[in-house]
């Protein structure tokens, strides 16, 4: 499925092909509420990196969020949170651990996604104390099953 997204104020538009365009998991983590507003719910779908065509990168920015490396020090996560310069916006992340793969952010994408049949709300022992954690599966911090056997468990690879 060919996803396409942009900012809030258009200065940069990109797409992706998906085989997992399911906006399945709610991420309740402090990186994902704090750069992505609100209860957070960032990276919910999978693109292949080798089909990502971005217009207005010149007008994108890269944040590596930081994280605490348990000795009490500070370390930059090596994920790429790329968003808009002009507005703000959240667009997708990559990383090169999964050099094959970017992580569009669904609030980003214009194209209509599917209703995901469940869903799965995840980093719950990160919430915030006042956000509302949707009812489906729930878990403390990320789940085994990955988002590409998600889709193949509900049979909706494309």
């Amino acid at each position: 499925m060919l996803l396409e997204g942009s900012c809030h104020c258009g200065a940069v538009r990109f797409s992706v092909e998906s085989h997992t365009p399911y906006p399945f998991m709610r991420c309740y983590c402090s990186i994902c509420r704090k750069t992505g507003g609100g209860g957070g719910y960032a990276i919910n779908i999978m693109g292949e990196a080798g089909t990502l065509k971005v217009d207005g990168a010149e007008h994108m920015g890269i944040y590596h969020a930081r994280m605490p490396d348990g000795k009490g020090a500070i370390k930059h996560s090596s994920a790429e949170r790329h968003f808009s310069r002009e507005c703000g916006s959240p667009l997708y992340l990559s990383d090169h651990r999964w050099p094959h793969w970017v992580y569009p952010m669904a609030s980003a994408i214009d194209t209509p996604l599917p209703k995901p049949p469940e869903v799965v709300s995840l980093m719950l022992d990160f919430a915030a104390s006042w956000a509302e954690v949707a009812p489906g599966k729930h878990f403390g911090e990320y789940p085994k099953e990955s988002i590409e056997n998600w889709h193949k468990r509900h049979k909706l690879l494309c």
